[in-house]
């Protein structure tokens, strides 16, 4: 297994209040996320998650991020933007 970083962000109408992308932090602590979205049409999150491939890390984000959005009363609008990235796509040396 292989640790992975997920990128993900649900694009709208309606901007996005502080209390409602608290509620989408709240429900994503478990998987070491964090929660975008303020005063935006948008909301998003970056989160781990053990995945043998990319396609796998991305079809949990993306259930994990649903279900984060769904508990948090936030509107399901369709995801715009997937990132990934596993932890050996990253040079410590770059730093």
């Amino acid at each position: 297994m292989t640790q992975w970083s997920v990128g993900m962000e649900a694009t709208g109408d309606v901007i996005m209040k502080h209390e409602q992308i608290l509620d989408l932090a709240d429900n994503i602590t478990q998987y070491s996320g964090i929660a975008s979205g303020i005063n935006a049409p948008c909301y998003g999150v970056k989160l781990l998650v053990d995945a043998d491939t990319r396609e796998e890390a991305i079809s949990k984000a993306t259930g994990y991020f649903r279900e984060a959005a769904r508990n948090a009363g936030l509107p399901m609008w369709p995801v715009t933007t997937i990132e990934a990235a596993s932890e050996y796509d990253f040079d410590p040396s770059d730093y």
